[in-house]
């Protein structure tokens, strides 16, 4: 049997590179645990029939625990499905990491400043406010008075929301794969009171963590005796 030593090297390296490529994967995802609402992602590998291993990248959409909380600001989603928030310069993307707060101006803010919504402002001195699960916001001048609606925070949906891609403080982009948002109505899924923890599983992306690192030992022991058998036969022809 004919021994090829570049074909064996080129095959580790672009096994080794995934399996590179997906433990970065993980540890983006362990480094996001304690990040409300995070989704993690998914890196599906599969051996191709050259002998090369190829990967995709898939956003886990699973829901995150609910934990209640005494912050108003704080809106978990309970089900599918992400709030939009603009920033500064416009740009839109998504998030289910629901702690908000009040900026200056009133109007409520993601922590890291992107608005929420399309600006949803509350008055200087309303007695307190809610969020209604379907989203619209009530503010009450004082004990007692009546309601008024001052906004609704949207919720939107996705055709394919695992091929979302992650964007800017854990948010979420559109892709071609994923689909363009669209308005999620008559629905039931803002809780007030509670946030949305990230889905990682700790255990279970520690575990994995240790087995690409073993892979990728062996990979590198694999390519230094690819690498000194090829040596060898140079040697041997000199």
């Amino acid at each position: 049997m004919m021994f090829n030593a570049q074909a064996i090297v080129r095959k580790s390296i672009n096994n080794a590179t995934t399996q590179f490529d997906k433990l970065g994967y993980v540890a983006n995802d362990l480094a996001n645990y304690n990040n409300y609402g995070y989704k993690s992602v998914r890196f599906e590998q599969m051996l191709r029939e050259d002998g090369y291993v190829a990967g995709a990248q898939r956003c886990d959409c699973a829901q995150g625990a609910v934990r209640i909380t005494e912050n108003p600001y704080d809106v978990a989603i309970k089900g599918p499905g992400y709030i939009p928030v603009t920033s500064e310069d416009g740009e839109v993307q998504y998030t289910r990491d629901g702690s908000f707060v009040k900026g200056k101006d009133g109007y409520l803010y993601t922590k890291d400043g992107w608005l929420v919504g399309g600006g949803i402002q509350l008055p200087a001195n309303n007695y307190k406010f809610t969020i209604n699960p379907n989203g619209n916001v009530y503010t009450y001048d004082e004990a007692g008075s009546a309601p008024k609606l001052v906004g609704t925070i949207p919720l939107v949906g996705f055709a394919n929301p695992e091929r979302l891609e992650q964007g800017v403080n854990n948010k979420m982009r559109v892709t071609d794969e994923s689909g363009d948002p669209e308005l999620i109505s008559d629905h039931r899924s803002f809780r007030q009171h509670s946030i949305e923890a990230s889905n990682v599983n700790i255990y279970a992306s520690v575990n994995e963590m240790l087995r690409l690192n073993a892979s990728m030992i062996a990979s590198m022991r694999l390519l230094k005796v690819a690498d000194d058998m090829y040596n060898k036969g140079i040697n041997i022809r000199e």
